[in-house]
């Protein structure tokens, strides 16, 4: 390993924590990457993965999560037959009374250059199958060929070898970690045993813990983060492949046969658990699968399986926040909503700046500097 490389610890096992710490060690630097339980075991276990930069954004974002996209279907060239990331492409719809949306979307996303088309309710089957297409209001559906899925804790699992044969460390049921300073420089992170792992460079990937541990540096970033719910089906026999987003369910398929189901309503019927977790009516469980049933032919039972709920992690502009954090000497930042689409771009992106000592142009519009 070159002497100029740092040493650095990446707090967080998360998709960006482990993206970033992978695509770090592979730069040559010694990592150890930290996880307060297990890798995937909060916002990342429980996201929907769309892969997509569908709707109105900026260029900037776009480009980013274009450059994203880039990157899964690199590795899908390079290893097919990954069972876990598909690109099957993505349908979306509206409310009937949002159909003027459903247009002015679809304008946007052509002036971006997004392959784009709205299809008819009846020419749905010749674009993707296994949709109801009765549950498409009249006005029509945006398809974009281009989207997909991937599953994070399978993604997570296949970085986490890489990071091993580079030799990265992994630590693991670390607990609530925090990062200690020296000099107005990080000096490193210890562990809630007690245990310090010394750095000259520390990345905050803990997701929706991103802007408390900051805090705690003296460092605000804006928080805008919700709960969240998803259910995982029973494995059920469809030929759904697309990822669909409605105004009353999302889903996606899984690699094992599944249906993993969310949707923004759901969130008001989420409450905090004794146990320190979270709880959920099963009436309202009951209802989402329902809401997914009519999206799909022949309207199946669908029966949970796994129902997962916590934090879903969004800045409190809805942009990322990735990047050097300037008031804190090695300091370095991770935290986004889009973590699927951007896991492999943002720790790229993120170790290559930490091992070069270069700002990167993709990443310097969501740099926390941009809320001082």
């Amino acid at each position: 390993m070159s002497s100029t490389q740092p040493q650095a610890v990446v707090v967080g096992g998360g998709i960006i924590g482990v993206s970033t710490a992978c695509h770090l060690a592979r730069a040559g630097a010694g990592v150890t990457l930290i996880t307060e339980g297990e890798l995937t075991s909060n916002a990342s276990g429980r996201s929907l993965s769309w892969l997509n930069s569908a709707g109105v954004r900026s260029e900037e974002y776009h480009r980013l999560r274009m450059a994203g996209i880039d990157r899964y279907r690199t590795l899908a060239a390079r290893q097919p037959g990954l069972g876990w990331l598909r690109f099957d492409g993505g349908l979306v719809w509206q409310e009937p009374e949002r159909a003027d949306d459903l247009h002015r979307i679809h304008e946007h996303e052509l002036a971006h250059g997004y392959d784009s088309h709205l299809i008819d309710p009846g020419r749905v089957a010749e674009h993707t199958p296994g949709i109801d297409p009765s549950a498409i209001p009249a006005a029509g559906a945006r398809w974009n060929p281009g989207e997909g899925w991937v599953d994070l804790p399978h993604l997570a699992q296949h970085l986490i070898k890489e990071f091993a044969g580079h030799g990265g460390r992994l630590v693991t049921g670390a607990g609530r970690a925090r990062v200690e300073t020296a000099g107005g420089s990080v000096s490193g992170v210890r562990t809630a045993g007690g245990e310090l792992h010394a750095a000259d460079t520390v990345v905050l990937a803990t997701g929706p813990a991103v802007p408390a541990m900051a805090a705690e540096l003296g460092v605000i970033v804006p928080d805008q983060t919700p709960l969240s719910l998803l259910v995982t089906t029973k494995p059920i026999g469809t030929p759904l492949r697309a990822v669909l987003n409605t105004p009353r369910a999302s889903v996606r398929p899984t690699p094992h046969g599944a249906l993993a189901v969310d949707s923004d309503w759901t969130t008001a019927g989420i409450r905090p658990s004794a146990g320190g977790g979270f709880d959920i009516a099963e009436d309202i469980v009951a209802r989402l699968l329902a809401e997914a049933s009519r999206l799909l032919a022949g309207n199946p039972r669908l029966e949970p399986e796994r129902i997962a709920m916590g934090p879903k992690p969004i800045p409190g502009d809805g942009d990322p926040v990735l990047g050097r954090v300037d008031e804190i000497g090695g300091l370095w930042a991770g935290f986004t909503h889009s973590g699927a689409t951007l896991a492999l771009i943002a720790g790229e992106l993120l170790a290559y700046e930490i091992s070069t000592g270069r700002a990167h142009p993709m990443l310097a519009p969501f740099n926390a500097r941009r809320f001082r």
